[in-house]
Parts: C-alpha cells; sequence; structure tokens
C-alpha cells in the first residue's frame, strides 16, 4: 500500500494516521475498524468472487466500500496495519459451535500484533460480536473489554483458546501463516452446505449504544444492555435501504440465500 491508499483506508475508517505503530494506535484503529466496517457474508449470497489478496481485500474495503467476513476483515486490517508499521502474524483458528465440537482447520484469521513500544496483542476485526479492543497477547488472566470479559488459555498442544464470558470462541495455533493458506477455508464457507454462511446471510456493525445486525430482511437493534428490537422488512427497497442506511452498503439487488456450489 501507498501512502494514497493508506490515507484513503483511514478515511474509510474514520481514522487519523498514527505518528508511530503504538499500542495506542493499534486499540484506536481497531475500534474505528470495527465501527465502520460491517461484518457481512453478502459476496457469497451475490455470487461474487473472493479473492484472497492484500490488493483485492482492501479495494472491497476501501473503494467498494463493503464489508466481509474474517478472511476479508482482518486480511485488510494486516495490510493496512503492515503498510504503517506494526508487526502482524495471520494466524489461523478454528471456531467452536454452540455445541462446543470445534470447525475445521482455517476456520478464522486472526492477528498477532507486536507495537513499536512492546505492546504484544491478538488483535480480531473479523468475528462478528467479540472483544471491542485488541486482547494482551500473553495475558492468562481475564481481561475487561466494553463488550465483556475475555480470557487467552494455553493448551497442551500449544494452541490458545479465545474465551468470551466463559464461553469459547475459538482456538487459535500461534503458528505465522499466509493469506493464500486460508484459501481453503473460504472454499468451504463459499461451498459447503455445512457452512453456516451458506446457510444465512448476515450483515452486522457495532454502534455507540450496542449493535445493529441484518439477517434476510429482519432488521435487529441490540441495546448495551441486551434489549433488542426487531424490524421485519417487507420489501426488496426496504432491504437496499437497510443496507446503505445502517451499514452504508449500496447493492444493485437483494441478496438471497443460494444454494451451495
Amino acid at each position: 500500500m501507498d501512502s494514497e491508499q493508506i490515507d484513503a483506508y483511514l478515511r474509510r475508517i474514520g481514522a487519523e494516521r498514527p505518528a508511530a505503530p503504538t499500542t495506542r494506535a493499534l486499540r484506536d484503529l481497531h475500534v474505528a475498524h470495527l465501527r465502520s466496517v460491517p461484518f457481512e457474508n453478502l459476496s457469497i449470497h451475490l455470487g461474487e468472487d473472493i479473492e484472497l489478496t492484500d490488493k483485492a481485500l482492501v479495494s472491497k474495503v476501501v473503494e467498494a466500500r463493503r464489508g466481509g467476513f474474517c478472511y476479508e476483515l482482518n486480511g485488510a486490517f494486516a495490510a493496512l496495519l503492515t503498510a504503517l508499521g506494526f508487526d502482524v502474524t495471520l494466524l489461523q483458528a478454528r471456531v467452536y459451535a454452540d455445541e462446543g465440537q470445534l470447525g475445521i482447520p482455517y476456520d478464522h484469521l486472526a492477528l498477532h500484533v507486536r507495537t513499536e513500544d512492546g505492546g504484544d496483542w491478538l488483535a480480531d476485526v473479523g468475528f462478528g460480536s467479540h472483544s471491542l479492543l485488541p486482547l494482551a497477547f500473553g495475558d492468562r488472566g481475564e481481561q475487561a473489554d466494553p463488550v465483556g470479559t475475555f480470557r487467552i488459555t494455553p493448551t497442551p498442544e500449544g494452541d490458545l483458546e479465545v474465551a468470551r464470558d466463559g464461553k469459547q470462541q475459538y482456538l487459535a495455533e500461534p503458528r505465522p501463516r499466509a493469506l493464500a493458506d486460508f484459501r481453503v477455508g473460504v472454499w468451504y464457507h463459499r461451498t459447503s452446505p455445512d457452512s453456516h454462511f451458506t446457510q444465512s446471510l448476515v450483515c452486522s456493525l457495532p454502534t455507540d449504544d450496542g449493535r445493529v445486525t441484518l439477517s434476510g430482511r429482519t432488521l435487529t437493534t441490540t441495546a448495551a444492555d441486551g434489549e433488542r428490537q426487531t424490524t421485519e422488512l417487507a420489501t426488496e427497497a426496504e432491504v437496499l435501504a437497510a443496507y446503505e442506511q445502517h451499514f452504508g452498503i449500496v447493492l444493485e439487488r437483494e441478496p438471497q440465500v443460494r444454494e451451495p456450489r
């Protein structure tokens, strides 16, 4: 990324260019990204290609003003952080289902980020509802975050279990990975009938006082205290207006759940 591309990315997320790749700068960028770039799987159901290259991911987020799922969001964020001087390592992770079983390898992409002032962090802007701030990578105690309490626990095999409010979220492997390694995960989540991404539509973004989510034609606003308000949208025009109003996404047609291929 050149200087002009960096500035365009920072404008996209409403962030200032940091003077140095510090812990404070990482925290500010992490929050800005989460609150500006939605977690969404619309490309799967719009029949759009998902290309795992820095150029394609940054273009989707910045020029197309779209969001994405973990590979896209954390992949693009990694490109921005690297361009700003942060030391970034891609990590593969397996996500825990509600029943407690683990998903496939390369189920999720997370980031290990080191800062100029000695900070060592687990950053993740691509897990949907997750920590608002980066988590201290080496801290094994409870970590308070505005959205909950997190803990990183090492396993006997050397992996790192990430939990939120006592519930397992994902199992990360500390070994460095390349962006191309995650193509298998993208392929699975685009094509498998067992992937929750092929089974439903989601577009979600944290707000100053909670979260807003559009799943198909169901618009849900969740307040910080957990109170939810749900609205069923009746027409394609209402759905397209909701994508633009709440997420800044302009679409020509309403996404529909597609049969896996």
